[in-house]
């Protein structure tokens, strides 16, 4: 008889529950058949696929051994949870990742109960496995709590903040540390190159090739006591020092790819651990995909590809990316002026510093994923007479928002803030909308803040920044390619707090703040196909604001409309606030304020979610209708 074909394994998969019955060798079998799923399934999606394809053994090996969702595994950043979402219940849906009304890419609670706790930023997972562990022993729940992080994500110190309270506690607590020597960009600092003394050179390769026999004798050690373990282990293992001493037990490193080393390691915790406990699993991002393997990010995002070949599907631009507009101008004023130096947090790539760290290697930093200590290094810079230029994401500046209030703005000190990803970004959605920075910096004394509403003024803004020696400075830029204008070849620096005007007109004046202003153009045309001609200006500055360019549009008009891509409490509410001080809104001014509404904005298209926030060109037309109190009329009867 011939053997009939098996049912691929990831078909008999709904829910977790039903691998409990599978054998190792169907789990085994059921990895390969995740991968492909994986891959195949980010090939028409895009997203972030080589952190997936590294955690596939051990996706399923947490879900085979413990008990989802009263167990509660937290993935760090969540970068990798697309191969945990297709076997938690959402193989059906998992070709909308990333999409309007699909799936997040991250973890989120609103989506699953399979998603404990929702992360897109990183080194969170041990505080909350931590909360989770504390509140099943007071009484709310059972379970196990599992955090997975990365070894990028352990550059950053909160990690170290909760391992420390972790090991204090002595709550029973699993950290599975995921060791892929990757993190978006190869990781940098002491903590790197502590975990590859861990498992680099002989003792490791002795360690994997006896796991296998070694796993099963752990549980007659566990039961003979605590001390007898933690000897065995540390004889068997490199070391594991630092981790003991903040109050774990450490066991490791073990192969991340080896299901039934994970299968016999995961069982064996499960079963007799009793405090805090650090497995320490070697894998390798984009495993099983070679051109993902071969990536200089190992395929850490990627746009839709081809299976085959790997080859990504990007829609070609004729114009030059913001990013790389600011890479390239630091670079030609870094040519220039040796006191410039550039500092990012695990983003080279992204934010076009690689570049500068190809020309200027002692000149560059890439801190890791530590953005408090990006800004307190930044300060120390300026202190000692450099010129740092700190290149975040919004959403990331954030992180170290304490430090650019304490250590930055307080003392004055001219450090250069190039904030990337200013705005709504897309298909990361809500954890990556860059809608708080004008906010929170525009509040601080002697902060300077910049938008750029095209990359010609992206360019005269990194050259002012870098002229400018008297306090903080920050400029601002969205995601994505510019608008194709005329790039200046020797920029001029802008006057400190003035905007420009872009064209006179009568009755109405919008003042936008960014890159908006191209939505703005748009709405104008259709204005005055009405027979309604807005005079139009850009600000430049939230802070200092062009007080003789905002009074006067206030005074010579019926009406005021600011526009911006950013929450209240930025721009438009200190242009409110100039005016109340002035007595303008005494004299019958109609003033609106233009921002992102008080939600969070789920993933989309960038054009549908400032269409959720009503901010592109038909609901700039329709405000300056209502501000006038001109009816607008449909398509039809216009």
């Amino acid at each position: 008889m011939t053997d009939q074909p098996k049912t691929p394994t990831l078909d008999r998969v709904r829910t977790p529950d039903d691998m409990k019955a599978m054998s190792d060798a169907d789990l085994r079998r059921l990895a390969d058949d995740l991968r492909t799923e994986t891959i195949a399934a980010v090939s028409e999606t895009g997203g972030h696929l080589g952190a997936g394809l590294g955690v596939v053994e051990l996706t399923v090996a947490l879900h085979a051994v413990f008990d989802a969702p009263k167990d509660k595994i937290i993935w760090d950043v969540s970068h990798q949870c697309y191969p945990h979402k297709i076997l938690t219940g959402r193989r059906d849906r998992i070709r909308t990742l990333r999409m309007e009304g699909g799936l997040s890419g991250f973890t989120k609670r609103s989506e699953s109960p399979y998603d404990p706790f929702g992360a897109a930023h990183s080194s969170t997972s041990i505080s909350a496995a931590l909360g989770f562990a504390v509140a099943r022993d007071l009484g709310c729940g059972g379970g196990d709590a599992i955090a997975v992080i990365g070894d990028g994500a352990m550059s950053a110190g909160m990690a170290y903040e909760a391992m420390n309270n972790a090991g204090h506690l002595g709550k029973r607590l699993i950290v599975i540390l995921n060791d892929n020597e990757m993190s978006i960009a190869p990781p940098t600092g002491a903590m790197s190159s502590y975990l590859s003394r861990l498992y680099a050179g002989e003792p490791f390769q002795e360690f994997k090739a006896a796991a296998k026999g070694a796993m099963s004798l752990l549980p007659e050690p566990f039961r003979e006591g605590a001390k007898r373990a933690k000897d065995m282990l540390k004889h068997m293992t490199v070391g594991g020092t630092l981790f003991e001493e903040l109050g774990f037990s450490y066991l490791g490193p073990i192969d991340g790819h080896d299901m039934e080393q994970l299968l016999s390691v995961l069982r064996t915790v499960k079963a007799r651990a009793d405090g805090p406990i650090l497995i320490h699993a070697i894998t390798k991002k984009g495993k099983g995909y070679a051109p993902a393997e071969m990536a200089s990010d190992k395929g850490h995002a990627t746009a839709k590809f081809d299976m085959v070949t790997g080859k990504q599907k990007k829609t070609p631009s004729n114009a030059p990316s913001y990013t790389s507009v600011f890479a390239d101008t630091l670079l030609r004023l870094a040519a220039d002026d040796p006191r410039i130096v550039a500092v990012t947090a695990a983003m080279p790539d992204g934010t076009g510093l690689n570049k500068f760290m190809e020309r200027y290697a002692s000149r560059c930093f890439d801190v890791g994923i530590a953005e408090q200590h990006a800004v307190t290094f930044s300060a120390g810079m300026a202190a000692g007479g450099l010129r740092p230029f700190c290149a975040l994401y919004s959403t990331f500046l954030q992180r170290g928002y304490d430090q650019v209030v304490h250590d930055v703005a307080i003392q004055r000190l001219p450090v250069r803030f190039a904030i990337d990803r200013a705005g709504l970004v897309g298909a990361d959605g809500a954890t990556h909308a860059g809608a708080f920075d004008v906010a929170f910096l525009a509040n601080l004394p002697g902060f300077v803040v910049m938008a750029a509403a095209d990359e010609a003024e992206l360019v005269r803004m990194v050259a002012t920044a870098a002229a400018y020696d008297d306090g903080p400075i920050a400029f601002r830029f969205p995601r994505g390619e510019g608008v194709g204008v005329e790039m200046p070849e020797t920029p001029e620096l802008l006057e400190i707090g003035k905007g420009r005007m872009i064209r006179e007109g009568s009755r109405v004046a919008i003042l936008s703040f960014g890159t908006r202003l191209q939505e703005v153009m748009v709405a104008s045309e259709a204005l005055e196909a009405r027979g309604i001609k807005p005079t139009i200006a850009d600000a430049r500055f939230a802070k200092p604001l062009d007080r003789d360019l905002i009074l006067k549009l206030a005074t010579t008009h019926e009406a005021l409309i600011c526009v911006e891509e950013g929450c209240v409490g930025g721009f438009g509410s200190h242009v409110a606030q100039l005016l109340a001080d002035e007595g303008v809104f005494d004299h019958g001014l109609k003033f609106r304020s233009m921002v992102l509404p008080d939600i969070f904005i789920d993933q989309a298209s960038p054009k549908a979610m400032y269409d959720v926030a009503g901010l592109n060109a038909d609901q700039i037309e329709a405000k300056v209708l209502e501000a006038l109190g001109v009816a607008k009329l449909d398509a039809k009867s216009a």
